[in-house]
């Protein structure tokens, strides 16, 4: 799945290479190349597998800018650990500002980390934080190896959990949001991006094998607010069109039903 990671940073590279980036990722373009997705992948011949990989691509954009945005805030409140749970080739550690003493954990399985760290030995990447990788699998004890990694449950920490949740079977997810719990000091924050009601049946039901929406298997809940609440976060929904909005990009399409509670998910302990 992590191959995925690299689909996620050419679609970064190319908004990079934007006049008005909502963000820049300056070593999203190295990683896209090492994973062999550069300049661009074959576009699909079919006309709504295009529209498809279009929608995928801007809500990845909009998503990159909601949590660069929420991290900022975070770090303006005081917190000093950042957990990004399934890092692949997230580059914030590098292309973001933080305050001195910032703890940043990348928690992910060896290879995609192995395949990290070789493109940022190439580049002569410096980091512009403390960055530690934790290699371990999410399905294992990887609270233990965070907090042997050096992570202090004690003190606030931001959580990011982007473009994960949506590949987890639903105990997996109650799993993770049960630990991240444990794991989290009043204060903490939270991150998270969570697959559409529907969104499988449009994207997946005809997706080709081995891509990445033929592996999604969750979807957020009817009210994940509530949810959330129910775990000890106290949570903001926003919906892709809003965020988009927001930063300029507006979706031009009307909606096709009710807007339902959105996706892009921040929450504070307490």
């Amino acid at each position: 799945m992590w191959a995925t990671a690299v689909g996620v940073a050419r679609v970064r590279a190319l908004e990079t290479e934007r006049e008005n980036p909502l963000f820049r990722d300056p070593l999203a373009r190295a990683f896209a190349t090492a994973g062999g997705l550069w300049p661009s992948s074959p576009p699909p011949d079919d006309g709504a597998a295009r529209r498809r990989r279009l929608a995928v691509s801007f809500s990845i954009v909009i998503r990159t800018k909601f949590l660069d945005d929420l991290l900022r805030q975070a770090s303006a409140s005081g917190i000093r650990q950042v957990v990004l749970l399934g890092a692949g080739m997230d580059s914030r550690a590098f292309r973001m500002e933080w305050p001195e003493g910032t703890r940043l954990f990348e928690v992910d399985t060896a290879a995609p980390l192995d395949f990290k760290a070789s493109v940022l030995r190439r580049e002569r990447a410096v980091a512009r934080c403390e960055r530690i990788t934790v290699a371990v699998d999410l399905r294992e004890d990887w609270p233990g190896a965070l907090t042997a990694a050096g992570h202090d449950p004690a003190a606030p920490t931001v959580w990011i959990a982007e473009g994960l949740l949506i590949y987890l079977p639903e105990d997996a997810v109650e799993q993770l949001l049960t630990r991240i719990g444990a794991q989290s000091a009043p204060g903490s924050r939270m991150g998270l991006t969570l697959g559409s009601r529907g969104v499988i049946d449009r994207f997946g039901a005809d997706a080709v094998p081995g891509s990445a929406a033929s592996m999604w298997v969750s979807e957020m809940p009817d009210d994940p607010v509530g949810w959330l609440a129910g775990h000890g976060w106290e949570a903001d929904s926003h919906t892709l069109r809003e965020c988009a909005a927001a930063y300029g990009r507006p979706i031009d399409t009307p909606p096709r039903r009710e807007e339902r509670p959105g996706g892009l998910i921040s929450a504070v302990r307490r």
